[in-house]
Parts: C-alpha cells; sequence; structure tokens
C-alpha cells in the first residue's frame, strides 16, 4: 500500500512540517527500508515480497527523492536533519524501534538511527560515510556523472533504451552487477526518479564532510558489501567493522552497489538474519 504521512520536524526557527511517501506490506516486527541518494523506494522491489512473509515492512521514499518531497526552508538535506525526519516518521507511524535496513545513503542513515538508539536493529548495505577523501571524490563523481545523463536524456529515449538489455546496461551498470535483471519499466523509472531529485544536490553537498566514526554498542548490527561494487569499493566494509567491531560483515557475491537486484534471495536473508 502506498500513501504520504506528514508531520513536523522541530528546529531552533519552530517547527517544519515534512512530508514523506512510503510503501507498506506484510506482517510481523516492523522494517524500515532506506534507499540510497538518487534513487527511490522501489529499489527495494525485488526483495519486498521476501521481506513480507516475516517482517512488516515500510520502504520509504527519503526526503526530496522519489516521491517524498524536499525538506522545507530551515532543514538542510543533511544527516541531522534526515535523521531528525526519519525518527519523526516512525513517531507518526506508531513504529516502536523498528528494525531499519539502508542502502548507500540509507544504510548510513541506518547507522546514525542504531546510533542514536532509535531502532532495534541495523543492517547496512554498502552505507555511505566509511571512505576516504579520494574514494569519496570518485563515488561522488560517478553520482555526479550518472545524474547529468538521466538529466539529459529526454524521456522517450529513456523508455527506448530500457527496452533492450544493452541499453539497460548502458543506463545502470554503474549500480547493478546484473543490469539485465532489472525489468525495463523499472529502469525507466528509476532513470527518472535520479533526473527528477529535487534532494540531490543538496544531499550530496552535505556528504562531503560526512563521516561514520562512532561504535554502536548494544545493538545488532550488520554490513554488507557487493564484491561488485564499483560506488563504494568493498575495503569500506573493513573499515565499517574496525569502527563497528560488533558488527557482523557479510560479503555479497556478485553483487554490486544496489544489491538488492542481483541477488534478492541471498539480500533478503542477510535482512532478515540481521532483524532477528
Amino acid at each position: 500500500m502506498s500513501a504520504t504521512v506528514s508531520f513536523e520536524v522541530p528546529t531552533p526557527q519552530g517547527p517544519r512540517s515534512v512530508t514523506l511517501s512510503y510503501a507498506r506490506v506484510g506482517r510481523g516486527e516492523p522494517l524500515l527500508l532506506l534507499h540510497g541518494i538518487g534513487h527511490h523506494r522501489q529499489a527495494w522491489d525485488p526483495v519486498l515480497d521476501i521481506l513480507a512473509t516475516e517482517r512488516d515492512v515500510i520502504a520509504v521514499d527519503l526526503p526530496g527523492f522519489g516521491a517524498s518531497p524536499a525538506l522545507p526552508d530551515g532543514l538542510p538535506h543533511n544527516l541531522p536533519s534526515m535523521t531528525a525526519a526519519l525518527s519523526e516518521l516512525c513517531e507518526a507511524l506508531e513504529l516502536d524501534r523498528p528494525h531499519v535496513a539502508g542502502n548507500s545513503l540509507g544504510g548510513l542513515l541506518a547507522l546514525e538511527l542504531g546510533r542514536e538508539k532509535l531502532v532495534r536493529s541495523v543492517t547496512a548495505l554498502s552505507p555511505a560515510g566509511f571512505w576516504s577523501q579520494n574514494e569519496r571524490r570518485y563515488a561522488f563523481t560517478l553520482l555526479l556523472t550518472m545524474r547529468r545523463i538521466a538529466g539529459s536524456m529526454p524521456e522517450p529515449l529513456v523508455r527506448q533504451l530500457s527496452r533492450s538489455a544493452a541499453g539497460r546496461t548502458a543506463l545502470t551498470s554503474t549500480i547493478y552487477a546484473r543490469p539485465g535483471r532489472r525489468s525495463p519499466e523499472a529502469v525507466v523509472a528509476e532513470t527518472l526518479a535520479l533526473a527528477n531529485a529535487t534532494g540531490f544536490a543538496e544531499t550530496l553537498r552535505a556528504g562531503n564532510t560526512v563521516q561514520f566514526t562512532d561504535d554502536i554498542p548494544g545493538l545488532p548490527v550488520t554490513v554488507a558489501w557487493g564484491t561488485k561494487d564499483r560506488v563504494l569499493i568493498r575495503r569500506q566494509g573493513v573499515r565499517a567493522k574496525r569502527i563497528i567491531p560488533r558488527a557482523r560483515l557479510i560479503r555479497l557475491p556478485g553483487c554490486g552497489h544496489v544489491p538488492m537486484n542481483d541477488d534478492p534471495a541471498l539480500v533478503a536473508r542477510v535482512i532478515l538474519d540481521g532483524s532477528r
């Protein structure tokens, strides 16, 4: 079920109204799913049905991405504001410390929610924030290039390219190791989502100073990395394990930066095992 929810987030200038779009399906303990920068909640579609057999799954469009509008004036698109918005979202949906899984930017946000003890468990898939400066610059260059290409193509061209496996590979091989698995409709939707993401530029700028440096004691944490991640190279997972020594560090063989598409069964199992 797709829906929107509005709530207020406190700021020094007074409360600001935030609206987020989400889809909710399944039964069980609540599980919040957070996508990466430039993507939308449909990134989780390949694993949604599997997760929903055991969890009450809430897949969210982050502020300024997918169907969610950008944050209002007074709330910058940075880690504190997004974390605050997600905390208020959980309260608005009456989610009592849900499990959370996130990918890339969503993985970083999941870890931040865990650091603040707002969730029961964290599963972070190729999370941002464990990079060197050179690795961050490399990743941001890739993301900006993808955004520029997506924004330069008229929608009819995107649809034409998406009809062929070669075209889907050209559009998505940066983030998927197995781009041919993605349907033409999904590739069109996510290419347009990247081109039209109102929060992209400000969120990326805020990432220039982000580094995750805190342990998360007393909380189950899983960090998983695709062996074919071309955006955030997998040695960053080793750094994550040093910083969060009790975390499970899982390899995702044959998976790219957005692994849900590449091996849905494996990724769903990692998330379910990490949210027991």
